[in-house]
């Protein structure tokens, strides 16, 4: 008894997922700092110590009071939980935590779904190769996690019991409140919907319909589904606000990198197209199949992983499967009787080892928040007491609502809001120097602007009348209006 438990708990499968432990940990232990996490941060903590959720903005001078969707509320206050617990410490927790669960999550995916535990290794690092971009402390990460638990919830109802998928609404209820992707959890679902419906063999592609119980267990799932996501702060807004996004953020799409179209000669648009090539020709090559429902789901993450570079992630989920599935007979499969007990427990002792070695320590974590923010210019405002209007870098706009809550911030990662307001346009031709620089620091009375240094209004301030740099450091300047040849009151 006691050695079946052994190799359970010292598997050749545990193993790897230690493996993917410390890969987690050693992408993401120089990451704490996202322009964005700060603002998640502020907002958590404004609804952990209210115990209430705005309905409107309250950090910016150029958009305040405006109504605002708080479509990731859940996810910004167990952000500001984790910061509570452990500070920097507990932030970077609350990201390697998450990054290793999303890839042993995909890991066990893979591993049920291809019928191979060895090959789905190749499937966890497919999801981790693509969900790069994604892996930082942003409520984007919990979505993530969640679109693999619903694949995982729907091959264990297609394959082991239909009730299964009656955990797909509280799924959904909790989605809903953490990220706006819940959207594409629809979508997924109403794909497996749909192609349960056909029957029919073209090829290599084959189509298998459900049995009739199932099916209609996971129509009453998804209908479940649909009505969980009423279970929000906002009602209909919140579950309209991702089509907002997607169709009408116009210069939120064409300026904002993430959502800039794949470059195809990139490594990650190469990558994208071998995997495809694999799904495809591998069938055709070994007398294989390709199921109907992953084709769907290939051309899905395709769309969207090609239209949008942040949607990579969204892409490496919905591939891995079907890519170890086809090379899963290209290598033996595993017996756990097999395992050695003692090495397995060596290999994995050394992973936690190594984890724990290469986890950053206080003085890192802080490290990496000075160079990549503009703490020092915080400080320096605390002390001058600077009067505002503050005219922000738009990188910026996000620490400064969570360390300078005092300057209300003219712009920061909130883009849907200041495209709402027509504010983002005009800031966007005064900081690309499309338009005279005079006419939104008149506009809005701004008494200083705290950039960049390396931003092209950082070079050109300096040669307008009336302004005059009085501080610098190395990644951040500010520059004052001055009358008389002083600081304006």
């Amino acid at each position: 008894m006691l050695t079946q438990v052994l190799r359970r708990v010292f598997s050749f499968p545990v193993v790897l997922a230690g493996a993917l432990l410390v890969l987690a940990v050693l992408t993401v232990q120089s990451r704490l700092s996202d322009p964005d996490l700060w603002w998640h941060l502020k907002m958590g903590q404004v609804i952990w110590t209210t115990h209430s959720i705005p309905a409107t903005d309250l950090f910016s001078s150029t958009v305040r009071n405006q109504a605002i969707v708080p479509q990731e509320w859940l996810a910004q206050t167990a952000i500001y939980a984790a910061y509570l617990w452990g500070g920097y410490t507990g932030l970077m927790l609350w990201l390697c935590f998450l990054t290793a669960a999303l890839l042993c999550a995909a890991y066990l995916l893979c591993s049920l779904y291809s019928g191979n535990p060895k090959v789905a290794f190749l499937g966890a690092m497919t999801v981790w190769f693509f969900a790069g971009i994604a892996l930082t402390i942003r409520p984007q990460l919990i979505a993530y996690l969640l679109l693999v638990v619903e694949l995982l919830l729907i091959h264990l109802g297609r394959t082991r019991n239909p009730r299964w998928f009656f955990f797909l609404p509280p799924l959904f209820a909790l989605w809903i409140n953490c990220h706006g992707s819940f959207v594409l959890g629809i979508a997924v679902a109403g794909v497996f919907l749909f192609s349960s419906l056909f029957r029919f063999e073209i090829g290599s592609l084959v189509a298998q319909p459900w049995d009739t119980r199932s099916r209609k267990l996971f129509q009453l799932a998804m209908i479940l589904s649909v009505a969980a996501l009423f279970l929000n702060p906002a009602g209909i807004r919140q579950i309209l606000y991702p089509f907002d996004t997607l169709f009408n953020m116009h210069l939120l799409m064409a300026d904002v990198e993430e959502w800039a179209p794949l470059q195809m000669n990139s490594p990650s648009g190469v990558a994208l197209l071998a995997i495809l090539l694999c799904c495809f020709l591998l069938p055709m090559l070994r007398r294989g199949v390709l199921f109907w429902h992953e084709l769907l789901l290939l051309v899905l993450g395709t769309w969207l992983a090609v239209s949008h570079v942040r949607m990579l992630a969204a892409f490496g989920i919905l591939a891995a499967p079907v890519f170890v599935r086809q090379l899963s007979g290209f290598w033996e499969g595993y017996n756990f009787q097999e395992d050695r007990i003692w090495i397995n427990a060596v290999f994995l002792s050394v992973s936690l080892t190594i984890a724990f070695l290469v986890f950053p320590n206080r003085t890192s974590l802080e490290a990496q928040v000075e160079d990549q923010n503009p703490v020092k210019a915080v400080k320096f405002l605390e002390a001058s007491r600077l009067p505002g209007p503050m005219l922000n870098d738009y990188t910026f706009g996000g620490y400064l609502i969570w360390a300078a809550p005092q300057y209300p911030v003219m712009i920061d990662g909130r883009t849907d809001l200041y495209e709402w307001s027509g504010f983002l346009g005009e800031f966007g031709s005064w900081a690309s120097l499309k338009s005279d620089p005079h006419l939104l620091l008149d506009k809005y009375k701004v008494n200083f602007c705290l950039l960049n240094r390396e931003s092209p209004m950082a070079r050109v301030l300096p040669l307008l009348q009336g302004w005059k740099q009085i501080y610098s450091d190395n990644n951040s300047v500010i520059f004052a209006r001055v009358e008389s040849g002083h600081p304006a009151p």
